[in-house]
């Protein structure tokens, strides 16, 4: 499969990091650990999106030390019986694929970076997130917690320094490789929708539907870049519904929202489609959110800061609901039970990328666009989803290749 990717791009965004980072304590990140499945067995292994942008390595529990004019990889230590089922880490080919020449064996470079620790009194590194994120009902890769408790025993008085808000802007404009691999991920994702759109007809179960998705990404050699919602009728109404298990026979409308990934890099895009001829209502309730997502776009453009942006759409949003009868008054709570969510995230090496949202907009930034209506009580739930980049004068649609047409 091409690569879009050489170890140039990550020795710029290393440099850069040196750059914004500007001081002399060493840096040391980890790469994401295996997490556990069932038994023995673990979870497809996804790397760490910060660690991936600064070495490209998609290997597990790999650290990366960087100094003024020194960096190095340290391989983790694997026991024969890993090295037998999973085989072993090539120090050449991860070398070649960061641009890194040091890649040093456990032994060795730990007791390197012990020696370098014992004598500064800070580091920089991301700090680690919560075991345990309550809003998303998720447990976290421990990978970093583990690495600071080891950095923290080495030296007890050590400060941990904080890399987060660097990589967060740096990865917020995007470079000509990740436009390029974002805009193939986007095409694949509209060819996907565009074929199961001509065929819905033909579908009993919903499953049937992210089975063709997934058939098509595969035939491309590439994977999902998040678990497909094939929604109908009133599971739309769910927004990350994802069981795609339900009967589509007498069933009015199907929600889509699929992307594929590259290298990474995500692709989002929601269409909502009629499975038979749409009543008045599912007809006016998706010219509603055609309208609402086009005036999203007219307002993006550089300078634009997203948080006045999501107020702006919000109130247009209403005008909407109100015309709808889904509302009487154009206020925040009202507007938010037919509409839950924020118009837009940024995309890129996450789906729901890093950002920040008080920042203005700037050309090459990539965001979504998916306004929705959801009227549980009347089993209509309508999303559209498209990806933008953000240019000098305006903005372009990554995905203005895929119809929006409800039928």
């Amino acid at each position: 499969m091409e690569t879009y990717f050489g170890p140039e791009f990550f020795k710029r965004n290393r440099e850069k990091l040196r750059t914004l980072f500007a001081g002399t304590a060493p840096i040391v990140l980890t790469a994401n650990g295996l997490l556990q499945r069932s038994g023995d067995t673990t979870f497809p292994f996804r790397q760490d999106s910060n660690f991936w942008y600064l070495t490209g390595v998609d290997d597990p529990d790999v650290v990366l030390v960087m100094g003024k004019d020194k960096e190095y990889l340290i391989l983790p230590m694997r026991g024969q019986v890993q090295e037998i089922f999973d085989g072993s880490i090539e120090s050449k080919k991860i070398s070649k694929i960061s641009g890194i020449q040091t890649v040093l064996d456990h032994k060795t470079g730990w007791n390197l970076l012990t020696s370098k620790l014992g004598r500064v009194r800070h580091v920089a590194t991301l700090a680690a997130a919560p075991s345990y994120i309550e809003q998303s009902g998720m447990y976290t890769n421990p990978a970093r917690r583990i690495l600071i408790s080891r950095l923290k025993k080495i030296n007890p008085n050590i400060e941990l320094l904080d890399l987060r808000t660097h990589l967060t802007h740096m990865r917020m404009i995007k470079q000509s490789e990740e436009l390029t691999a974002i805009q193939s991920a986007v095409d694949i994702s509209v060819k996907a929708l565009m074929e199961v759109s001509k065929k819905l007809s033909k579908y009993t179960r919903e499953y049937q539907i992210e089975t063709n998705i997934s058939n098509y990404f595969g035939r491309k050699g590439i994977r999902h870049a998040y678990q497909s919602i094939i929604a109908s009728d009133e599971h739309a109404c769910t927004l990350h519904y994802i069981t795609n298990n339900d009967s589509l026979v007498g069933k009015s409308l199907v929600l889509i929202d699929a992307g594929a990934e590259i290298e990474y890099y995500a692709a989002d895009i929601t269409r909502t489609y009629a499975i038979k001829p749409p009543s008045k209502r599912a007809q006016a309730v998706y010219a509603a959110v055609i309208e609402v997502q086009e005036f999203a776009k007219s307002y993006l453009k550089p300078g634009v800061i997203a948080k006045d942006y999501e107020q702006q759409v919000e109130h247009f949003m209403g005008e909407k609901l109100r015309e709808l009868g889904l509302i009487k008054s154009i206020d925040k709570d009202s507007v938010r039970i037919f509409y839950p969510h924020s118009t837009s995230h940024f995309l890129g090496l996450d789906v729901h990328d890093v950002g920040d949202y008080s920042r203005p907009l700037e050309p090459n930034m990539v965001l979504t666009v998916e306004p929705g209506i959801y009227i549980p009580k009347e089993g209509i739930g309508i999303r559209i989803e498209d990806d933008i980049l953000i240019t000098p004068t305006g903005n372009r649609v990554l995905s203005n290749k895929l119809p929006r047409t409800l039928l």
